[in-house]
Order: C-alpha cells, then sequence, then structure tokens
C-alpha cells in the first residue's frame, strides 16, 4: 500500500512538472516565418507574444514551454510582420465622424495592422482614436498621423493650418507640438514656395520627418535638398523626370502654366537618364515616395469601369460614398483626348518604379484610402497598390518591402517593427499562400494579430460583417 502511494505521487509530480509554468498571451507553433530583408523563409519556427511584444523566438514548439491564452498551430502558413499603409485619410466633416470610424477594423480585416494618416478634417478624432486603439479600447490597426497639414491662405483642402507668413508657420508648428503628432505633412495649393520651403527647413529643425506634395514651380530635387522626407504621390517623381522640369518649374510660377496643364507636357517630355539622375539625388538626400498609384489608375481607367458594381461599395457609409463623386464627375467631363492622356500618364508614373528602385529610392506603400478619393477602398486598396508595383517591374519581396520596413523607416520606428524577432510588437499576418512567388497571395489572409488580440479567418469576417451592417443600417 505504502509503495503504490509513493508510485502515485510520483507520477503525479512528474505530470505536474511537465505543466509550463511561464506565460504567454498568444504562442504560435509551425510557423513559416518570411525575414522581410532577405526573403527567406525559416520553416518550423515558433512565436511567444506576451502584451503585444514577441519575447521569443524557437524553432522548437514553445507550447510545451508557455501556458498561453491563444495557441495558434500555424500548420505551415507563410508568417510576416502585419502590413503598413502609410497614406490614409479620415474626414469629411463631423457628420461623418462615425463613419470614419467605421473603417478601422476595415484595415486589419485585410491584414493592415498600421496606418499612417496624411491629414484632413477629423484630426481631434483621429488623435483620439490614435490612443484608443493603442490602449486596447477601439478595433483597429496602429494609428499615426500628421494632425493637420501645412498649408497656405485659401487652401482648397479642408482641416488645414493655413498660415501665410514665416510668424504664421511658427505657431502651427506650436500647436503640433501640444498636438503630439508623429509626423507633418505640408501641401502646396496655397503656400507660397518661399513659405514652402522656410516650413521644411523649420520642420527638421524640430526633429520631426515631412512629407508632402511639392510646388510644381519649384524642382522636386531643391525641394528634396531643403529637407523633405517623403514625397506623396509618383507624379512628382514624373515631373522630376522630365527633360524641361525647370521650364515647367518657371512656367507655372508665372502662371503660364497650371499643375493640371502641366501634366501631359510632363508624360512627353519624360526622358530615363534625367530620372535615374534626379532619382539619384532623392535618394542620396534619403528622400523617399509613396507613389499611391491605385488611385491613378481607377481615374484613368474609369471610362471603362465605373465601380458602381463594386461589391467593397457595400462596407463604405453613405457620407463618405457621397464624397467620391467629385473626383468622378471632374474624370467624366474629360474629352476622349484627356481619357488617352491620363492613361499614358499612369503608365509612365507606374513605370518609374523600378527607376527609382535601382537609383535606391525608398519605395513606401500606401494608398489614399478615404474620403473623396473615390473607390480606394480601406484595406483591399493596399493589396491592389503591391500588386500594381510588381505588374511594373518590382519583386514581391521588393514590394513586401515596401509595406512592412518602408514605413518603420520613415517613422524611425525600426526597432519596434518589420521583423518577427525577440522585442519586435507582434503584428501578425498569416497567409495561406506564399507572397514570394505571387504578390497577390497577400489576400489569402487566414489570420491577423494585432494588439495581443488574434483574429482568425471567422473574427476577419465578422469584422467585415459588422461594417457592412453599420452602412446597411443607415437611415
Amino acid at each position: 500500500m505504502k509503495n503504490a502511494l509513493l508510485l502515485g505521487l510520483c507520477s503525479a509530480l512528474a505530470a505536474c512538472s511537465s505543466i509550463p509554468d511561464e506565460h504567454a498571451d498568444i504562442v504560435i507553433d509551425n510557423a513559416q516565418i518570411i525575414d522581410m530583408h532577405t526573403g527567406e523563409i525559416a520553416a518550423n519556427q515558433s512565436l511567444a507574444i506576451r502584451d503585444g511584444i514577441i519575447i521569443q523566438r524557437s524553432n522548437q514548439p514553445l507550447s510545451a514551454q508557455y501556458q498561453s491564452s491563444t495557441f495558434i498551430d500555424a500548420k505551415g502558413q507563410y508568417v510576416m510582420p502585419g502590413l503598413w499603409d502609410m497614406h490614409v485619410h479620415f474626414g469629411g466633416g463631423e457628420k461623418l465622424i462615425e463613419e470614419n470610424k467605421q473603417l478601422l477594423p476595415l484595415y486589419l480585416a485585410h491584414g493592415v495592422t498600421t496606418v499612417r494618416d496624411a491629414a484632413a478634417d477629423l484630426s481631434e478624432s483621429v488623435l483620439s482614436w490614435r490612443e484608443q486603439v493603442k490602449q486596447g479600447q477601439l478595433v483597429g490597426p496602429t494609428i499615426f498621423t500628421s494632425g493637420p497639414k501645412l498649408e497656405g491662405k485659401g487652401s482648397i483642402w479642408p482641416g488645414d493650418l493655413e498660415v501665410e507668413t514665416t510668424e504664421e508657420m511658427h505657431a502651427a508648428m506650436d500647436l503640433l507640438d501640444t498636438m503630439n503628432v508623429d509626423f507633418i505633412k505640408i501641401t502646396d495649393s496655397a503656400l507660397t514656395p518661399e513659405l514652402y520651403l522656410k516650413a521644411v527647413k523649420e520642420v527638421k529643425k524640430r526633429g520631426y520627418q515631412i512629407s508632402g506634395h511639392i510646388p510644381f514651380s519649384l524642382s522636386v530635387t531643391d525641394v528634396s535638398k531643403a529637407g523633405l522626407d517623403a514625397i506623396e504621390h509618383m507624379t512628382y517623381m514624373l515631373k522630376a523626370a522630365a527633360k524641361n522640369e525647370a521650364d515647367i518649374s518657371a512656367k507655372v510660377a508665372s502662371k503660364e502654366l497650371t499643375y493640371r496643364t502641366a501634366l501631359p507636357i510632363i508624360t512627353a517630355q519624360f526622358d530615363e537618364s534625367t530620372a535615374r539622375e534626379k532619382f539619384t539625388v532623392l535618394a542620396s538626400n534619403d528622400t523617399a515616395v509613396v507613389p499611391t498609384l491605385i488611385g491613378g489608375k481607377i481615374t484613368a481607367y474609369l471610362d471603362e469601369d465605373n465601380h458602381q458594381q463594386d461589391a467593397f461599395l457595400n462596407y463604405i457609409g453613405k457620407g463618405l460614398k457621397a464624397t467620391y463623386q467629385w473626383r468622378v464627375d471632374r474624370a467624366n467631363k474629360d474629352t476622349p483626348e484627356q481619357i488617352i492622356q491620363r492613361k499614358a500618364r499612369f503608365t509612365k508614373t507606374a513605370q518609374l518604379l523600378p527607376l527609382a528602385q535601382q537609383a535606391g529610392v525608398s519605395i513606401i506603400a500606401g494608398t489614399d484610402a478615404g474620403f473623396l478619393n473615390s473607390f480606394i477602398y480601406p484595406g483591399l486598396s493596399l493589396h491592389q497598390e503591391l500588386s500594381i508595383f510588381t505588374d511594373y517591374g518590382l519583386t514581391p519581396l521588393q514590394t513586401l518591402q515596401s509595406a512592412t520596413l518602408a514605413g518603420p523607416k520613415f517613422l524611425n520606428k525600426q526597432k519596434q517593427y518589420g521583423a518577427l524577432t525577440k522585442g519586435k510588437v507582434a503584428d501578425i499576418i498569416l497567409l495561406s499562400q506564399n507572397p514570394l512567388t505571387d504578390i497577390r497571395n497577400t489576400k489569402t489572409l487566414s489570420g491577423v494579430i494585432s494588439h495581443n488580440t488574434f483574429y482568425d479567418r471567422n473574427a476577419l469576417d465578422r469584422l467585415k460583417q459588422q461594417a457592412k451592417a453599420f452602412v446597411a443600417n443607415q437611415p
């Protein structure tokens, strides 16, 4: 009897000793992890996550080492950092605050775990959402924001900080300081070229990253030399590639040309050797580009696809859909010749991608998704943008890097993001197919980890269904 009791006690102790005594919130086993820097794929990998941070990576199963609230058997699926959309907008006025807020889960539902808000007229709401997401009080991607952007008096864009003197420019930046913005954006619809350059230089003195549009009356390389960190929209790169950029800038400055009338000229004046020379200057100044090509493609081909049958329209609030109309109306006024020109411009602009890549320009994936920008859908449009990148000459790895490494680099967040290693933020997506063989495999999403929560395929579908139900229930 005594021996039997001893045997039973030993057996119980052995069982207890096999129970892991370390805790993790999420454990992933059997993953194929993609290295975003090299494109190498490591098989049979495991990750342990606690409080949204990777605490261990191993080539042995970690489920035996950690007790976890959530266990994921990846079953050999491809696992990589979440995608970043580095150019989105939330806007349309106070009446559309809730419609904009309802877009946030759609980004996660498509594997976009981080967005960079590039200014509009809902800055206070966006700053609030940034903190709510961070605290786990709101479902959505991590948000980085510029707050309201710098512009001149009488800007065509809503929500801007309008300045026309150096003193007003400094006051605007003081305000942005108090808002704790993540970077600063500048545009040029009403800002004088002189004040634009002063503002860029002052922003850099204050230690911020700055991105924006470029006045057509200034050369792209001069703005780069002044300190602009990122060019928003590839059209400005097309201007830099024009043989007569200086002449175009002078004619815009003298009002002989406008932005729109200059566009056909810069397309016709494209010169590859000029492009390579100018892009090398941009690279030497560490000036990146956010191409936002999907919008140009949509507008260019509106005569062939008016997007009225897009299923994604069911996820977009009525007020936001109404803001799409102005671009549609403008495009519908184009003559047959102008339609040909806009298609040629899109093609030529997209063909700049490999030239910029070869010159060493950092290419940052962003879409322009949000109000005003017709049929550029939150989440989905990033996958469409990435497809354009590979269609026009980037490799799948270079394209993935634009959506996982370039964003953290711009925001100086490389220590926290860009790899699935110990100490990094656990923003993670699981794919059933390899995106390195076909970039469109980023759409084979089976799971997302964001802010210490795992969303499996069913949970991701529920996020979409909730957005659809919100729209369906609108009065």
